[in-house]
């Protein structure tokens, strides 16, 4: 009999009591796939959907071989593929941030590729292609893996393949291993990259002339990867926004029981409030704020903060001096005259590098506001020298604001809590902040996003294994069976302007004002503002009552009948 001391020490390295029980969740998979141990890849045919952005005709001409190919129409599971197909070789990598459900991929990949091909999964990401870092993948590596979150087997990195040598060392990557197909799960810039290599491989890699097929997975926790019913949602967005809604419900229950605290929470979500939103919808705070709505509706800073003071003045002359706030992190540049301030600022910030560099810091706000125009030199006067600090700080790799590091939610704590003194003195004001980011990326998948990455994977191989290239995977029908389909890339590319050219870019999706999930939310936060009527959802469950529930903002866009998936 081993000690407790053995016991312990036999949990390290990834095998607790609950990694290695979860590793046992069975997977229900789309009937088209049978089993989940030993799935069956499919063939597809073609639908008589047809996708297309306003940008179709530059996109032709920029992807000729892989729009005549698939000529953008969505493809449909067409039985169990009858073709027996051995000697493939195929490489896997994450590109991005970690989302969870990243490792079902990976499993529903192996599997269902069997064992006459070969998966080689990519370390560190798109750098690694690029580097050819690329390891045989095993059966009892899939096993170890199965239903774990993080990305932390094969690593990933943001690395963007765009210049002619990053495409030349792709082939030589693709050349030196034998490859046949990649994989690349990512978000909407990955897939988009996706598109690029799927038609720069399109032919002239092998010997025989011709190429290797790129398949795309869609992985993001925000939320803002979707196409209507053809893809409901990325994968990790359901354990993230299970795993905050957890902890915002935590801190809610808290309100009422310490009756004197006000949470301002900052969530994820830069370019888009889906998970604000999903998070609201499972949780009932009294404020949540979307930016996408702030945007439409052309409110200033003044009319948020003035909004959200007079939410805190009413609860508290009903004698509730406590609640929550939500709010995304991209909040900040929705605001119209933010976002035209932060515009200017990144014109002026680029035109006088070297001069802004040699400044001392406490020089920097003078020099750059005598830059502005006088409006905006006026609103960098009027913040905060906390956010000013942030506003000037060097911008990432892709040349944008970090809004994370922006600390948004102690900026509307302390303009609401000098609006709230002017509307009530005597209305009390005490307020906590929190960011709840990184907390949600990596745990462990939910059993809808377990389940959902490893059809995903599913798919992917089969299409692989089909003979097709350039799509991305998706499942449909999510609460009625599941169905394999495939998205072509290509129909998806609209063209921005980003860094001052124009690029092929697959857009973001942000929160609709006439989407269910938004009506049904704009429907009832007035009553969640003037009572207590929050929920607190709990953790999120591997075995009980709320095990196969979606996504509540995904169950109303979609027109569900049931909070609950059905898939196989």
């Amino acid at each position: 009999m081993s000690t407790l001391a053995e016991q312990i020490r036999n949990t390290e390295a990834h095998k607790s009591i609950f990694e290695s029980a979860v590793r046992q969740n069975p997977l229900p998979v789309c009937a088209a796939f049978g089993s989940s141990d030993h799935p069956q890849p499919v063939s597809f045919r073609s639908t008589d959907r047809i996708l297309g952005t306003k940008d179709s005709d530059d996109v032709r001409a920029q992807f000729p071989q892989t729009v005549s190919a698939s000529g953008n129409i969505v493809l449909a599971s067409a039985g169990p593929s009858t073709a027996k197909v051995q000697g493939k070789r195929v490489a896997v990598l994450f590109s991005g941030g970690p989302a969870a459900g990243g490792h079902n991929v990976v499993c529903g990949l192996k599997r269902v590729l069997g064992a006459g091909n070969t998966l080689f999964g990519v370390k560190a990401g798109p750098k690694g292609l690029l580097k050819g870092s690329l390891f045989e993948i095993t059966d009892a590596n899939v096993d170890f893996i199965l239903n774990t979150g993080g990305f932390d087997f094969l690593g990933s990195d943001r690395t963007k393949i765009k210049s002619d040598e990053q495409f030349a060392q792709v082939r030589e990557t693709c050349i030196k291993h034998k490859l046949d197909a990649i994989v690349v799960v990512g978000g909407d810039d990955s897939n988009t990259n996706a598109a690029v290599l799927a038609e720069s491989l399109f032919s002239g890699v092998k010997a025989d002339g011709s190429g290797v097929q790129v398949i795309g997975v869609p992985k993001t926790i925000d939320g803002d990867l979707q196409i209507g019913d053809l893809l409901a949602i990325s994968f990790g967005f359901d354990t993230a926004t299970r795993i905050y809604s957890e902890m915002v419900g935590n801190i809610l229950q808290d309100t009422s029981s310490s009756l004197k605290y006000w949470h301002f929470v900052k969530l994820m979500g830069r370019s888009a409030s889906h998970v604000a939103l999903e998070v609201a919808l499972q949780t009932k705070p009294a404020i949540t704020l979307i930016s996408e709505e702030v945007a439409t509706k052309k409110m200033s800073l003044a009319s948020i903060i003035d909004h959200i003071a007079q939410v805190i003045v009413e609860r508290s002359h009903k004698g509730m001096n406590y609640g929550v706030l939500l709010a995304p992190e991209g909040l900040i540049e929705f605001i119209p005259e933010m976002n035209a301030m932060i515009a200017e600022l990144n014109d002026v910030l680029a035109h006088h590098a070297g001069e802004f560099a040699a400044l001392a810091d406490d020089a920097k706000p003078a020099f750059i506001g005598s830059k502005l125009s006088p409006d905006n030199a006026s609103l960098l006067v009027s913040l905060p020298d906390y956010i000013v600090k942030m506003l000037l700080a060097e911008r990432d790799s892709h040349g944008n604001l970090q809004v994370s590091l922006i600390p948004t939610e102690q900026l509307l704590i302390d303009m609401a809590k000098s609006r709230v003194k002017e509307l009530d003195p005597a209305v009390p004001f005490a307020a906590h902040n929190h960011f709840l980011g990184y907390e949600g990326r990596c745990g462990a998948p939910t059993l809808f996003d377990a389940a959902y990455t490893y059809n995903l994977g599913l798919t992917a191989g089969s299409l692989i294994l089909d003979g097709r290239t350039g799509y991305m995977a998706t499942i449909t029908d999510l609460t009625s069976g599941g169905t394999p389909k495939a998205i072509p890339l290509a129909g998806l590319l609209n063209i921005e302007r980003r860094h001052g050219k124009d690029e092929f870019v697959i857009e973001k999706a942000l929160v609709r004002m006439d989407s269910p999930a938004m009506q049904y939310f704009a429907a009832r936060r007035d009553d969640w503002a003037g009572n207590d009527l929050f929920s607190s959802p709990g953790p999120r469950q591997f075995w009980g009552p709320t095990t196969h529930q979606l996504p509540i903002s995904v169950a109303l866009n979609s027109g569900a009948d049931s909070l609950m998936f059905k898939i196989g």
